[in-house]
């Protein structure tokens, strides 16, 4: 999913990159507010491990490509899109400087799509859908839908930046991107009950109960 330099305008790029330096700050202020010695470690594992699922690239259509990204996992894990915002930048920052992964121009709306879209997505979709579907099939639908909208937003970024070639070819992206959401939902799934199981304490949603119990 990562825009390489080239294929989106300057001064879009420039749009992009205030959005998402507006995030960051917003993400910063939450993490200086929110972040205990417990979670730190735990936000730098989950980073090295989402680096390394997204150097695993699919080369797609119209010069981007697809992985595996973990935005709504982040965001769930936290329960707070801002940890994803903060993750994603480092993660592609590195990935760009060091290993050409994404543009460097692009950087701001690589952020957009991969972090603080699928981290608001994937976040409150599944607090919306966790009463009425249930914890699994929440965190499934809200970790395909993370996915599928960040691949919506490339679709309208390359758009906008008039890289496309037909409608065919931006519909085969979609279809790709909504297949690699199911794998995506079916690791969050198994990664979250695995944390449920075997480190609950972990998990910031288990907190807060004990808390409102409290």
């Amino acid at each position: 999913m990562h825009i390489p330099d080239g294929f989106i305008p300057l001064w879009q790029c420039g749009i992009y990159y205030v959005i998402t330096i507006l995030a960051l700050y917003f993400s910063l202020k939450w993490a200086k507010k929110n972040l205990d010695e417990k979670m730190v470690p735990l936000m730098a594992v989950l980073a090295a491990g989402i680096f390394a699922i997204m150097s695993l690239n699919v080369p797609f259509p119209m010069g981007s490509s697809g992985h595996m990204v973990g935005g709504a996992l982040v965001a769930i894990i936290f329960c707070a899109p801002e940890a994803a915002v903060i993750i994603f930048t480092l993660v592609l920052l590195v990935q760009a400087l060091l290993m050409g992964d994404g543009g460097v121009t692009t950087l701001g709306a690589n952020i957009l799509n991969m972090g603080i879209v699928t981290g608001l997505v994937g976040f409150y979709s599944f607090k919306t859908l966790r009463n009425p579907l249930g914890k699994i099939k929440s965190l499934f639908i809200a970790s395909w839908l993370s996915i599928f909208l960040a691949a919506v937003m490339v679709v309208l970024e390359l758009w906008f930046a008039g890289k496309f070639i037909n409608l065919q070819l931006a519909l085969l992206f979609l279809i790709l991107q909504a297949i690699s959401g199911i794998v995506e939902g079916i690791l969050t799934v198994i990664i979250i009950l695995a944390l449920e199981k075997t480190r609950p304490d972990l998990l910031v949603w288990n907190k807060m109960k004990k808390n409102n119990k409290s």
